[in-house]
């Protein structure tokens, strides 16, 4: 593996066990992500992705295999997850959720207080701190799930679709909002999506995962240049051919998880 490797995973596999049956999630996956790199996870639902994300996070366990997350300052968390929903404390205000983790590590007030007002102007929350989540719109409750996760300064950045459930407008404003806080911080950044313009405007790599059980089967490095826009992706021809790709991809694997699941069907 490359030293410049943040996070290096090894034969990972995860099962699940109900009574006398089991499922597996996640096969045989071993993937290295570079420092800083921002990589995008695309696959058919059920795939296992939102499992790995789970496991870098320490909130499942391998069944077999392991994982590393290199850390190059002691004392920072090693992750924080953005998640589709429900990300944020709802008896707290915007500010306070965005120091909540500050908090929690009792960091000294005159930098929680720093951190926190940054990236709620960062994110253009400075005007709405004294809120509270039942105020605001998903847009903006988003936008308080992302200031309070760099606010936080983890080793990497865990992302769980959180873009999925928003309008378009809304959608394009985080993904820039995101995207410039992200060429400053440089964070390591996982990131799934069921979106293929999403996938090709946020990352340097995409991994694409087959149906359950979930494998890598595929890498596609995005060469063209940062900044990017949806325009450029919808005009330029090697992302074009990109897209189809991926979304060939994604009706094969959908497809054959079909046939097996009428296999089975017909088996019983």
């Amino acid at each position: 593996m490359s030293k410049e490797a943040k996070i290096e995973i090894r034969q990972l596999t995860k099962a699940f066990y109900k009574k006398q049956s089991s499922v597996t999630a996640l096969d045989d996956i071993s993937l290295s992500i570079a420092d800083g790199e921002f990589v995008c996870i695309v696959g058919p639902s059920g795939c296992g992705k939102t499992t790995l994300l789970r496991i870098l996070a320490g909130l499942e366990q391998p069944s077999v295999g392991e994982f590393e997350i290199h850390s190059d300052q002691e004392g920072r968390p090693l992750q924080s997850m953005v998640f589709q929903e429900r990300g944020i404390i709802p008896w707290l205000t915007v500010k306070e959720n965005v120091a909540f983790g500050l908090k929690m590590r009792k960091m000294p007030k005159s930098i929680i207080r720093e951190r926190t007002e940054y990236y709620l102007k960062k994110t253009g929350l400075d005007r709405f701190s004294h809120l509270y989540p039942k105020e605001l719109s998903g847009g903006m409750k988003q936008r308080v799930s992302i200031a309070r996760a760099f606010a936080n300064d983890p080793e990497i950045l865990l992302m769980d679709e959180p873009f999925a459930a928003l309008d378009e407008q809304n959608k394009f404003i985080l993904q820039e909002e995101l995207l410039s806080i992200w060429a400053e911080t440089k964070k390591t950044v996982i990131f799934i999506t069921h979106s293929i313009d999403e996938a090709l405007l946020l990352g340097d790599r995409i991994l694409l995962m087959s149906a359950q059980p979930g494998k890598i089967i595929e890498q596609i490095h995005i060469k063209t240049p940062r900044p990017r826009t949806i325009e450029d992706i919808r005009k330029d021809p090697v992302m074009a051919a990109q897209f189809v790709d991926i979304w060939n991809h994604l009706q094969d694997e959908v497809q054959r998880s079909r046939k097996e699941i009428d296999r089975k069907g017909e088996k019983t």
